[in-house]
């Protein structure tokens, strides 16, 4: 069983000549075991495909006035509540 954060997930992938060839290169220059270049990978990968989740703030957005920062800007605020 997985759980995230631990370090037990096993991975087993077929490699073509090519691929096994760059990954032995990475191991040998970069002194680092199979599992760390996989891991590292992974990691650059998902940074380059995924997009970024941008963050939804619920209340903020263009209402009926118009007007897109109503709630957020001090200047709209002036004198609303005293």
């Amino acid at each position: 069983m997985y759980t995230y954060g631990e370090m037990n997930e096993i991975v087993h992938a077929r490699l073509d000549s090519e691929t096994e060839r760059l990954l032995r290169r990475l191991e040998r220059q970069l002194g680092w075991t199979v599992s760390e270049v996989m891991r590292r990978a992974i990691r650059v990968l998902a940074e380059v495909e995924l997009p970024q989740r941008r963050r939804h703030i619920v209340g903020l957005g263009e209402f009926e006035s118009g007007i897109e920062d109503l709630g957020s800007n001090k200047a709209h605020l002036s004198g609303f509540g005293t």
